[in-house]
């Protein structure tokens, strides 16, 4: 395991909170940033979630599903999630008018080990809706003490309009980060990088691989191929971490539905180092 995880005790695991929607933004289409605050200010002080985190959202009637925190609140209390409309739970978060509740419970996983990266190079590379649990660590890096060498946040979308949270990324140049965006398609107007995510690797200074990080979450494609890249930039396998996605029902790995050979991706992810888990998405041969 990168991280112990953090899990609720076995008397809290089930314990749902009531939140309340505060706020929303439409970022792209069908995908929106819901920030929540919970209606027992008590919790709320209580909560803590790293960066890499998820908490299982609850509609009555529809059910939860599990979503990655995606940035720091500017009220410590409240928590903040970036949603694609995709199944029955989202769209009905999606028809949430504000100041209406539903359930929250967590937060659940290990989280990506910021801890372990002092004086170290971060690249952070998402793709389409991976770059959500980036976002909260890139929030975590513009407000933290702790020194990193140097950071940088490689993009991709399959069009310009897909890029998420485009209208941030003068805000993180802003505090020395470097950022670099690729689409797979270009528009009218487009003077970008036109490729796979992947790609920009190439493109960015490596003065020594031994000392850099590198932080993924995206399509499980465009992750394997990021860590070949990397792998041939010289970066050490051990040094590449994966956000993993499976469909999680208990989050506390009693049910089984996030099982990934031995692993359960609630309690002993979603985050994992490359070697932990390259042999278990292996790209089929052709």
């Amino acid at each position: 395991m990168t991280q112990g995880a953090s899990v609720p005790t076995a008397n809290s695991a089930w314990k749902l909170h009531e939140i309340r929607l505060v706020s929303r933004k439409k970022e792209i289409p069908i995908v929106e940033t819901f920030e929540f605050s919970f209606v027992d200010s008590a919790v709320g002080q209580q909560y803590a979630a790293r960066p890499g985190q998820f908490n299982m959202l609850y509609i009555p009637g529809y059910g939860e599903a599990a979503i990655s925190t995606s940035g720091l609140s500017q009220n410590t209390e409240n928590i903040v999630h970036t949603i694609r409309q995709a199944g029955n739970v989202t769209n009905a978060i999606f028809r949430l008018a504000l100041g209406q509740t539903l359930g929250c419970r967590g937060p659940y996983g290990n989280g990506w080990p910021l801890r372990d990266f002092d004086e170290k190079h971060l690249i952070l590379i998402g793709g389409g809706i991976g770059m959500a649990p980036l976002r909260s660590v890139i929030e975590s890096l513009r407000q933290s003490e702790c020194s990193f060498s140097k950071v940088t946040i490689l993009i991709g979308g399959r069009s310009p309009d897909s890029l998420l949270y485009s209208e941030e990324y003068d805000q993180w140049r802003s505090s020395g980060f470097e950022v670099l965006t690729t689409v797979d398609h270009s528009t009218t107007g487009w003077q970008g990088n036109i490729g796979v995510v992947p790609s920009l690797l190439d493109r960015i200074e490596l003065s020594d691989p031994n000392a850099a990080i590198v932080m993924c979450c995206g399509p499980e494609v465009m992750m394997n191929y990021s860590a070949i890249a990397a792998i041939e930039r010289g970066i050490p396998e051990d040094q590449i971490f994966f956000s993993l996605e499976r469909h999680m029902n208990c989050a506390i790995g009693h049910c089984g539905r996030c099982q990934l050979g031995s692993y359960f991706l609630c309690t002993n992810g979603p985050v994992f180092r490359y070697n932990q888990v390259k042999e278990l998405m292996k790209i089929p041969e052709l």
